[in-house]
């Protein structure tokens, strides 16, 4: 058994991204509508068709029965002229982002209760859900991603994250019965229950525990911190803390000069709708980021820094 840090109460944990101090989880009730920001209100994107255009796929993404490749971000969102998505290897966790399905074209933004985010600050809106509860927010949602990529390529033991406390919580062994047991603030963990659970269901039960107890605090210690110059689809910007943020990139295009963009998808506080996120700096590049941006990122609801970027292990 080992003794939690303090952080490591529930209320806190699950508002990882929030400012304020939360209250119990009985008491609980959302949080008000950050103070809107002044961005772009159109959705901003390419008329022309998408210069690096996807035909099929051998991805699988778990929550959909009915996916649809023309949905996917390749085959939606273009690029700027004189500009070509980075070649990404078939199955790799680059390429598998690059085919996320998208809601049809103008779908606002929904948080976990149904209710309609007042401040939309998305170009499109991943086709992914929520649930039904205040959880899947900033980190939550990257890794959310990064968890249903390796289950769908049946990659169970490199679902792994840590709690907040620092105890290192696996989907292998959730699968086998060998679960966290949570009194007060420590933990322990059950013996395994002899058989093995792999299913779907098993492993978005597993994520609820992840996203209760893990946040942005405890991936940034998780992540390898890399140069902004080398970065890669798949890399994360993040501000681990209490508050904290986390914003996924989802893409990266480059031209004949070396010039890169990059595009950013996140979800927020309270838990919403994943989508990707408009450029409030460049109305004409958006939804794309122009990788000169210099020690800052400023992004419709958050402001990193170029040192902010990092990497899973």
């Amino acid at each position: 058994m080992k003794k939690l840090i303090p952080l490591l109460i529930i209320p806190v944990l699950l508002f990882a991204c929030k400012t304020d101090t939360p209250t119990p989880v009985s008491e609980q009730k959302p949080p008000a509508e950050p103070v809107p920001v002044v961005v772009d209100e159109a959705l901003g994107g390419f008329s022309k068709p998408p210069r690096a255009s996807s035909n099929e796929t051998e991805n699988i993404y778990p929550w959909k029965t009915d996916y649809d490749i023309n949905t996917a971000i390749v085959n939606r969102i273009g690029l700027p002229g004189g500009y070509e998505r980075i070649p990404a290897d078939k199955g790799s966790f680059a390429d598998w982002l690059r085919h996320l399905p998208l809601l049809p074209e103008g779908s606002p933004v929904k948080y976990h209760n149904g209710g309609i985010k007042g401040n939309q600050v998305h170009h499109s809106v991943i086709d992914l859900d929520t649930g039904k509860r205040d959880l899947q927010q900033c980190a939550d949602a990257v890794m959310r991603l990064k968890a249903e990529y390796h289950y769908s390529n049946k990659e169970y033991d490199k679902i792994a994250f840590n709690f907040t406390s620092g105890d290192r919580v696996a989907f292998s062994d959730w699968s086998k019965g060998k679960k966290p047991v949570i009194s007060g603030n420590s933990v322990r963990f059950s013996s395994p229950s002899g058989s093995t659970d792999t299913g779907y269901s098993n492993f978005k039960k597993y994520m609820i525990q992840i996203f209760t107890y893990a946040g942005t605090a405890s991936l940034s210690k998780e992540m390898k911190r890399v140069n902004v110059n080398d970065i890669r689809i798949g890399d994360v910007f993040i501000q681990g803390g209490f508050p904290g943020h986390a914003v996924l990139v989802m893409d990266i295009a480059e031209n004949k000069e070396g010039k890169k963009l990059f595009m950013l998808a996140q979800s927020y506080m309270p838990a919403q709708d994943m989508h990707i996120l408009k450029n409030p700096n460049n109305r004409s590049l958006s939804p794309w980021y122009d990788l000169d941006f210099g020690s800052d990122l400023q992004t419709p609801e958050w402001g990193f820094t170029s040192g902010d970027l990092k990497r899973f292990r």
